[in-house]
């Protein structure tokens, strides 16, 4: 999304800085052909300017608030940069400009040629600064949605171990229950065992009580 926005820009710096250098350079020619001819590549380029701006604008506010606020503000000073175009092609195609400024304008040709370089030269720097910062900004938000990226697989990572180790200990709890309830049955039946043995060991320790008071009651009988 933000390498649309910026692919619009450069080419609305590019095309500004254009239409700059032939304003200026229309302003100096006499009425004629070639000035009608320049005028009216002036005035298909000032619409190709309106047709970027709206699409950056339209760019600028589908993406997220933070970038959004950034390339809205951006947007307003190419938006004032392009009025000034508007009203330089204004004072160029009104006629107020007489045949006497365009001799003075002539006359100062060299100095003029070399302010306008000088000021195109300027608004291609600054135009420059301003994509690099752009730029700048971007693999900034990038860097920090994808370090957010990372932070967030890393915690679903560790959630999920996690769960993991929580569903292994229940399994190890039922396991253990499982123990406890056999060896409760294993203790139950060796108390029935234990309980079942005392009852035949006192029954055998009676019986041989029995015989034995038995046989010493016969043996005084007989005497």
């Amino acid at each position: 999304m933000s390498e649309v926005f910026e692919g619009y820009e450069r080419q609305y710096c590019e095309l500004s800085a254009n239409l700059s250098r032939k304003c200026n350079s229309t302003s100096l020619l006499p009425d004629g052909v070639e000035k009608n001819a320049k005028v009216n590549e002036i005035k298909s380029g000032l619409d190709d300017c309106d047709v970027l701006i709206r699409k950056m604008d339209l760019e600028a506010r589908s993406l997220q608030p933070n970038v959004k606020a950034m390339l809205l503000a951006k947007l307003r000073e190419y938006k004032s940069d392009l009025n000034k175009l508007k009203r330089e092609f204004k004072r160029i195609t009104s006629g107020d400009v007489n045949q006497a400024s365009r001799v003075e304008l002539l006359e100062a040709g060299m100095a003029d040629v070399h302010s306008v370089s000088a000021d195109q030269r300027e608004r291609m720097t600054m135009s420059v600064e301003r994509l690099n910062q752009s730029g700048d900004r971007i693999k900034e938000s990038r860097r920090t949605m994808l370090e957010t990226e990372e932070l967030g697989v890393s915690i679903l990572e560790d959630l999920h171990q996690q769960r993991q180790t929580l569903l292994h200990a229940h399994n190890k709890l039922h396991g253990v229950d499982d123990a406890i309830d056999k060896s409760k049955k294993v203790l139950t039946s060796m108390l029935r065992r234990m309980t079942r043995n005392k009852w035949i060991v006192g029954s055998v320790i009676a019986a041989l009580v029995m015989a034995i008071i038995f046989i010493i009651l016969f043996k005084i009988s007989h005497h």
